[in-house]
């Protein structure tokens, strides 16, 4: 938790250093992979949404999106998202389909 703590304050100030937030600044890294990248980000926030849509002007230099991309690197953050669940049906509490 500790290393996984250190690089999200790397992205915080990254963040803070472009007047964006954290979410901004992963979708605007994503939109700038290439002109082939289509973003449908998920949100049931209105907030949430506001920022999203906002994110397309968050403009990165290569160096920006160079060093997002190493914090963001398989061997960068430790652990995975489910850590141990296995897949998150497994402790879902989804009714039949039959009901």
């Amino acid at each position: 938790m500790e290393h996984n703590a250190k690089l999200f304050d790397r992205v915080n100030e990254i963040a803070a250093r472009k007047g964006c937030t954290p979410p901004q600044l992963a979708l605007a890294c994503l939109h700038h992979q290439g002109d082939d990248v289509c973003l449908i980000p998920r949100t049931t926030n209105i907030d949430s949404f506001d920022q999203n849509i906002g994110a397309p002007s968050v403009k990165l230099s290569a160096e920006e999106t160079s060093k997002l991309g190493s914090i963001a690197s398989a061997d960068g953050f430790k652990c995975g998202r489910y850590a141990g669940s296995g897949g998150t049906w497994e402790n879902s509490e989804t009714l039949p389909l039959s009901t």
